[in-house]
């Protein structure tokens, strides 16, 4: 890899973990299925046996702006074409991925995927028409439309226009009809996406327990890894991508007291130097995050006991017969714009009953 190509991907990598640029789901799955191999995965797992039909080394990832614009900011997609391996088959495919992370069921949904499709066959005659195509030697690719879904709900709507359509049965066959593959990451059983013993499939185990108990996530990772250690060797650069993909969803997805256990995990699976370091960096961070909050917190400790001193004193000079239950309860105080509330009444009172002990007193 060159020097141009580890700098734009750990740019990119940056980019995916700044929570001011874009949603993290959307760039953790537009990142990994820009991949070819994880893209292969994605298919094997839902239609296995059209894999071996398609050459995925030639895949070429197509702009989403021929979305309408007006759709743009509520849709979020990735459209691929390859060809077949068999190039006497025709000239390949559009595979279309839709992006859903939300927990909600959108019954429109084959409305929405039939519109997706229709706007990307109208670029494609555009693009034929351009260069000069004839008409009549237009063609247009089919498409194969995937639904991605990451959402915590179990989706139970039908991906199709009948279910959103009064149709009786004799207008059924004049109603358009296609197949759509869905895969529900959070729902489906892990049995289901490990049987292909594909890397992407071991991924998919992890992502599935991503807002899981500490246990339970660490027994997923554990697993992946183990998994994962058999394309060491035989493909470093696909092993080096899972392992940055594991990292992004600990780093971006639990919390900041779990993590440096994680990465560590993870990091004792990887021998590639950049892994490594984007890893170890995220564990530094950790770190020195917890050491800078923790010494506020000790500074802010600090400030608190100094003045709840000089108010025991304070309170002491002005008021020598003060019961030990009333100094207990001033002792006992820990928040500084209360103690600095006492200290003004304090001393400013001229009898201890003008002096409001509760936290909300002036």
């Amino acid at each position: 890899m060159s020097t141009d190509q580890q700098m734009n991907e750990v740019q990119e990598i940056l980019n995916i973990l700044d929570p001011d640029i874009g949603h993290f789901p959307d760039k953790l799955a537009k990142w990994i299925f820009k991949i070819p191999e994880f893209l292969r995965g994605l298919v094997l797992i839902l239609k296995g046996d059209i894999v071996q039909h398609l050459d995925f080394d030639r895949v070429k990832v197509v702009s989403t702006n021929i979305i309408d614009n007006t759709l743009r900011e509520s849709v979020s997609d990735l459209v691929f074409t390859l060809p077949y391996r068999d190039t006497s088959k025709g000239d390949g495919l559009t595979i279309y991925i839709l992006l859903e992370h939300q927990s909600t069921v959108d019954r429109m949904m084959g409305y929405r995927l039939l519109s997706y499709m229709c706007q990307i066959w109208n670029a494609r005659l555009k693009q034929l028409a351009n260069a000069g195509v004839q008409a009549s030697h237009q063609r247009l690719r089919p498409i194969l439309p995937i639904v991605f879904y990451t959402g915590e709900r179990r989706w139970d709507a039908p991906v199709t226009l009948n279910a959103v359509m009064d149709v009786s049965e004799q207008i059924a066959p004049y109603v358009p009809s296609f197949e759509t593959l869905f895969i529900g990451v959070k729902q489906v059983e892990t049995d289901e996406l490990t049987h292909t013993d594909h890397p992407f499939a071991w991924l998919m185990t992890v992502l599935q327990k991503e807002q899981d108990d500490e246990d339970v996530m660490q027994r997923a990772l554990e697993t992946a890894l183990m998994q994962l250690d058999k394309v060491k060797t035989e493909n470093p650069t696909l092993h080096r991508n899972a392992m940055m993909y594991l990292s992004l969803i600990v780093r971006c997805r639990r919390d900041k007291n779990e993590q440096p256990q994680l990465l560590k995990m993870i990091n004792t699976h990887t021998e590639d130097e950049e892994v490594e370091r984007i890893i170890m960096t995220g564990i530094e961070a950790l770190i020195q995050q917890g050491k800078d909050e923790g010494l506020e917190q000790g500074l802010e400790q600090g400030r608190i006991s100094e003045k709840r001193t000089v108010v025991l004193k304070l309170v002491r000079h002005r008021f020598a017969d003060i019961s030990d239950t009333i100094l207990n309860e001033i002792s006992s105080i820990d928040d500084l714009v209360h103690l600095d509330d006492l200290f003004d009444q304090i001393l400013a009172a001229e009898s201890f009953e003008d002096i409001d002990f509760s936290k909300n007193g002036k």
